[in-house]
């Protein structure tokens, strides 16, 4: 498993103090809020401050201090350290799923090759000899072992980009 994991993209410049605009690759924009460090091109970044606005996390890091230095952030990625991050309970990082091994009822279907965010509920994309969009639902997801990168699924029929 990955140490530094994608968290969002550092999208504009908030004010003329060096705050930055992040539009976070989570859940909700919260999960940045109780990071204290966080990564960019792989050197640590204090956070001095953090607080939502809309679906962006506005922050000031240390060291930023100026609209001049926070532009030059513009477009970087911002990576969290998977030790500092606490999920709730039966969820998981999208990086994990990603490469995963996917059976269902008749063996080996595939890997985990995209997760797509859909308003109710994500879709995997899982390719192998057929491409199978799943959605992520208790009905057809039936166990996801991160330590083993499996994932056991049921499929049904249409699930199959290429099913009649």
């Amino acid at each position: 498993m990955k140490t530094y994991l994608p968290a969002g993209e550092i999208v504009n410049t908030h004010g003329v103090r060096g705050e930055v605009r992040v539009l976070p690759w989570a859940d909700s924009p919260e999960f940045l809020l109780d990071f204290k460090t966080l990564y960019i091109d792989g050197a640590p970044v204090a956070v001095e401050s953090a607080r939502v606005q809309k679906t962006c996390v506005l922050l000031k890091l240390k060291g930023v201090d100026g609209i001049e230095a926070a532009q030059a952030l513009r477009g970087k990625q911002i990576m969290i350290s998977r030790a500092d991050a606490k999920l709730p309970a039966g969820s998981v990082f999208v990086d994990d799923l990603i490469g995963m091994t996917v059976f269902d009822q008749t063996g080996e279907i595939g890997v985990v090759a995209d997760v797509w965010d859909m308003p109710r509920h994500d879709v995997y994309i899982v390719k192998g000899e057929r491409e199978y969009q799943i959605p992520a639902v208790k009905e057809f997801v039936k166990k996801i072992d991160v330590e083993a990168g499996v994932m056991e699924v049921v499929t049904i029929e249409g699930m199959a980009s290429d099913a009649d």
